[in-house]
């Protein structure tokens, strides 16, 4: 097998390939072009999103060509994959201001000093947006089965809870993507979600049927946490890559609080450190914590900058316990004399952002997961259980600030003015 494919599924980045064979004889020969695509159906990717886009830069760093297409055109319609109903149709408007979005935050990532030629970017808009009904359905219609399109999982399940015409026609969208691809730019490659199966076989089949040629598809596992939820998802949603909707200390914090038995997977999967180096951080006997923090670090850097990594890490330990700066933590600033007059423990939480509502911090305090640092430079925390009882100034640090914590992970660092 060629080495980066091989690479490629030792680090977990394998679920189905139309010929792996063909593909692995084809890297061998030259370099490839392929492409990753995503539709802006809203303004951010979240972490879930970018399991094709780790790939990518596997793939670049061995010397093939990448395209990420943003799905402007096909956004129009809404892909049925993995949805159990239709999704909300979005005005064009918006369509262009998250494609705008997402090909800034891709464009960080996928690397701006990458040598010349290594990455595209392109919008399937340019050619899908006045298309001719009728000759797309002539020319691209023809060479797709309806019975065969209904074999495939999405349509499968969609058939259930009811699947629109609108996007039936989605396969046939994304399969002229590829057709497209392959004639402006040589795209032989299309990589994406497992989920995206059937819609890569359709567009290679598709190209086989017009062209003669024989082009490739592969695909990824959609990736879950060891207890069996979805890659990204939090109780408070999905983290974002943008750090106006998840904060670069949430971000970080998602990823030092995963699983022990997710750890290794993660580091495979969503660093670029060598794979010895990874196997050297779990290994038997190895403090779990030690993984955590250098994987959330990692990615971190990768998406918000080694700076903002940085911070991140040195806000944590300071929660924690461990060192670090007070100053990194995710905080507020409060009014002194709120202390001075003394601040009411489920006031002083909603206000702090730990709870949304006032009932809810309530529950917080009667449940036992409401803590608050000790007096003066103390890293102790104590549980606050009487929905009655004040925090005054004595509470505050020689900073006049004061560390909160609700349940066991969240904190927030208040500061007074």
């Amino acid at each position: 097998m060629n080495s980066v494919l091989a690479n490629l599924k030792e680090r977990g980045f394998f679920a189905q390939c139309t010929s792996i064979e063909g593909l692995s004889a084809a890297m061998d020969r030259e370099p490839l072009t392929f492409y990753v695509g995503c539709d802006p159906t809203g303004p951010s990717l979240h972490i879930g999103h970018m399991v094709p886009f780790f790939a990518f830069r596997h793939l670049k760093a061995a010397g093939h060509r990448g395209i990420a297409l943003i799905g402007g055109g096909t956004a129009r319609i809404g892909d049925p994959s993995g949805k159990t109903e239709m999704r909300r149709v979005l005005s064009y408007e918006t369509l262009d201001a998250n494609a705008a979005g997402i090909s800034a935050q891709l464009g960080c990532f996928l690397g701006k000093d990458s040598p010349p030629g290594s990455v595209h970017f392109a919008n399937n808009r340019d050619w899908l947006a006045d298309l001719n009904y009728i000759d797309f359905l002539r020319e691209i219609g023809s060479h797709f089965s309806v019975n065969r399109m209904l074999s495939f999982e999405a349509y499968k399940l969609r058939l259930e809870t009811g699947l629109s015409f609108l996007e039936f026609n989605y396969q046939l969208l994304q399969s002229y993507d590829f057709l497209e691809l392959y004639r402006r730019r040589g795209c032989v490659l299309q990589i994406g979600g497992d989920d995206q199966w059937g819609n890569i076989v359709a567009g290679a089949d598709l190209i086989r049927r017009i062209e003669g040629i024989e082009v490739f598809g592969m695909t990824f596992p959609l990736v879950t946490t060891s207890d069996g939820r979805k890659m990204g998802k939090t109780e408070k949603g999905a983290v974002f890559l943008d750090p106006a909707q998840t904060s670069p200390y949430e971000f970080f914090q998602y990823w030092r609080n995963v699983q022990d038995a997710d750890v290794r997977r993660f580091l495979l999967m969503f660093t670029f450190l060598d794979q010895a180096e990874c196997e050297h951080l779990c290994a038997p006997g190895k403090n779990p914590n030690e993984g955590k923090e250098q994987l959330a670090w990692e990615v971190t850097a990768l998406i918000h900058g080694k700076d903002e990594a940085d911070r991140a890490l040195s806000g944590a330990r300071a929660a924690f316990g461990s060192g670090g700066d007070k100053a990194s933590m995710p905080g507020i600033e409060l009014s002194r004399s709120r202390f001075e007059a003394g601040y009411n423990i489920v006031e002083l939480f909603t206000d702090a952002g730990l709870a949304a509502t006032k009932s809810e911090a309530r529950r917080l305090v009667e449940q036992g997961g409401a803590f608050a640092g000790r007096n003066g430079e103390s890293t102790e925390m104590e549980a606050v259980t009487d929905v009655r009882a004040v925090l005054t100034a004595e509470r505050l640090d020689r900073e006049g600030g004061l560390t909160l914590r609700a349940g066991k992970k969240r904190y927030c660092r208040v500061r007074t003015r």
